[in-house]
């Protein structure tokens, strides 16, 4: 073989070396601070958080998405459930999050069952309230009042998912006040289009309804009042993480205990989600640049 060959293969050679020792040392790069697993080279991590399909939760969990994605550089996957299996996933330290805790009286047996695998992050609202609820137009101020009214109801209860603290608040009022009313389970859609067929026919309806919700300003509505307290007294909506969430993904933690929402904050974005058909994250995306101040104060 001539030098001149030699020289070529030696360089080609020394090329390749330096080109595979880049390529190795690309991959070998953290990519991020290393909070969560998984993600994309350039995320820090995936999160997984569940919710349940009520009005504050789906808005709630889809804006705090897009601020960890968009403004904290993590991959963050929601999924939908019911309460129950959530409060399970949270606490076996399948899903890292939930933003709809409903203390201490709507999901309390869910706190006392699983507090000890659960870290609370703390409350994300303040004043929230459930009960039964009917229309403005219904001619009664209190659940006593329905066991005599009853067949003006069609002898029934709309609730939501039967796994709803709010459901169990429902049966103990059935019990409490001895309506000969029955409960139907279904979900929250269900129930607030059974609500506005009421409500245009001027028919009388009672559901199983809370606050903070958007039905609030769409219609004239009114709770009942309660003088058996089987609903309990003003609750707080709190985030709860799995039990290592603070070692495992500080960053994380700490958004969620920043995370907060006042009244009219929580109803605006409720209302931007009830009165646009654009895709959910889009909305909350949208929501998020218009409220720019208050979004960079929950950031760590």
């Amino acid at each position: 073989m001539n030098k001149s060959i030699v020289k070529k293969v030696s360089i080609f050679a020394l090329v390749s070396v330096l080109l595979l020792t880049m390529v190795v040392g690309c991959d070998s790069t953290d990519g991020g601070n290393g909070e969560g697993s998984g993600g994309s080279e350039e995320s820090k991590g995936t999160v997984e958080i569940g919710y349940v399909d009520w009005a504050e939760g789906v808005a709630m969990t889809n804006l705090a998405k897009v601020v960890l994605e968009d403004k904290m550089d993590y991959d963050v996957e929601i999924t939908m459930a019911d309460a129950g299996p959530i409060f399970t996933s949270v606490s076996s330290g399948s899903y890292d999050a939930f933003l709809d805790a409903w203390y201490p009286i709507t999901h309390g047996d869910y706190k006392e069952k699983y507090e000890d695998d659960l870290t609370d992050l703390g409350y994300n609202y303040e004043g929230a309230r459930i009960g039964l609820v009917v229309p403005d137009y219904v001619d009664i101020d209190s659940i006593e009042e329905l066991k005599e009214k009853a067949d003006k109801f069609d002898g029934e209860i709309i609730g939501i998912d039967s796994g709803a603290g709010i459901m169990d608040g429902a049966e103990r009022a059935i019990e409490a006040y001895d309506l000969d009313l029955e409960l139907i389970s279904g979900s929250e859609a269900t129930m607030l289009a059974a609500l506005q067929k009421a409500i245009d026919n001027e028919d009388w309806i009672v559901v199983t309804g809370w606050t903070p919700h958007w039905k609030f300003s769409e219609w004239d509505l009114k709770f009942l009042d309660d003088s058996q307290e089987s609903f309990g007294d003003q609750e707080n909506l709190h985030s709860i993480g799995k039990k290592d969430i603070k070692e495992d993904m500080p960053e994380v933690a700490e958004f969620l205990e920043n995370f907060q929402l006042n009244d009219e904050e929580l109803n605006d974005l409720m209302g931007a989600f009830q009165d646009s058909d654009d895709d959910e994250l889009e909305i909350a995306r949208k929501w998020m640049e218009e409220n720019e101040d208050l979004v960079e104060s929950w950031i760590p």
